[in-house]
């Protein structure tokens, strides 16, 4: 057999292929069926570790949720920048067209692979006849997550999750240790918390700085100093995290969430200076203490 990894297709049990992989360093499999549409949720998670709280305290775990349904227009992809759909559907099956803003933006896209790497943060287009999303994202081999987050008009918030599988070679990343420091196209930022709780709501801070001098101009990005995405490891549970109104054009931007249970997760934080969008990336490790106040120690 050769040392070539090919990743061949969907299918409800992809989770716990990918968790093989994470053991093994390869995965190896033969052609198989299209992926059956209304495969639940428990199929798809079917083989892979849940965590304490993973159905009540995270986003994106399910294509279905609320009443509503996201489908990919094609749940497998080759590797390169490659166009990305999908529609949302409502209980009775018809496409959703209309939805309320969300930090300047009717839908937030997240795409990120298994291993949380490859992360994107994107905003579609959509076609008002069909209810059909589309957009543009750049994937390596691998298995992905495509996470929705939108409020359908008059509804309530929602987070949807679909599995992605892109051919190719294929090697895990390790998630690494603990990291709070990020550096990203000159810029340096740091997460000023050092230990995190769980069950609680915790205060992050960031602070952004550029050749030793601290960034006290920072453009708004969605309404806000910067926007931050929390995904956990194992079922990439998506956290809400809401950015301090307070938090002017920095260099420190506070947000506001809670952690549902221990464990580790990457955060993603998006800033905007010089006209541009960068990324900086931090891991932490959630613990299962608190002193219920959630303030940085």
């Amino acid at each position: 057999m050769s040392g070539r990894i090919r990743v061949l297709a969907f299918v409800a049990g992809c989770a716990a292929l990918f968790a093989v992989a994470v053991v093994a360093g390869r995965l190896v499999g033969p052609v198989a069926a299209e992926p059956d549409p209304a495969a639940g949720h428990d199929d798809e998670m079917a083989g892979m570790e849940m965590v304490e709280g993973a159905h009540h305290d995270v986003g994106g775990l399910e294509a279905s949720a609320g009443g509503y349904t996201m489908t990919l227009t094609g749940p497998r992809q080759t590797a390169g920048r490659q166009p990305l759909a999908f529609t949302i559907t409502d209980a009775d099956g018809d496409p959703v067209t209309a939805y309320d803003e969300q930090h300047e933006r009717d839908l937030h896209l997240i795409v990120v692979r298994r291993d949380l790497t490859g992360f994107q943060h994107v905003h579609p287009t959509l076609a008002t006849d069909t209810g059909e999303w589309s957009t543009e994202v750049e994937l390596s081999a691998g298995a992905w997550r495509v996470l929705t987050d939108f409020q359908p008009s008059g509804g309530e918030p929602q987070v949807l999750g679909a599995d992605l599988l892109v051919e190719g070679d294929f090697a895990p990343a390790p998630l690494g240790p603990d990291s709070r420091t990020a550096h990203v196209d000159g810029y340096d930022v740091t997460l000023g918390r050092e230990r995190v709780p769980a069950g609680t709501e915790t205060v992050l801070t960031t602070t952004i700085s550029r050749a030793g001098e601290p960034v006290t101009d920072l453009q708004p990005y969605l309404g806000a100093s910067g926007h931050l995405v929390v995904l956990r490891e194992g079922d990439l549970g998506y956290l809400h995290v809401h950015p301090d109104e307070e938090s002017g054009a920095g260099p420190a931007i506070a947000f506001h969430t809670t952690f549902p249970s221990p464990g580790r997760y990457r955060l993603f934080l998006d800033f905007r200076h010089g006209d541009e969008v960068r990324t900086a990336t931090f891991t932490v490790t959630v613990e299962s203490w608190g002193d219920g106040t959630g303030h940085d120690h």
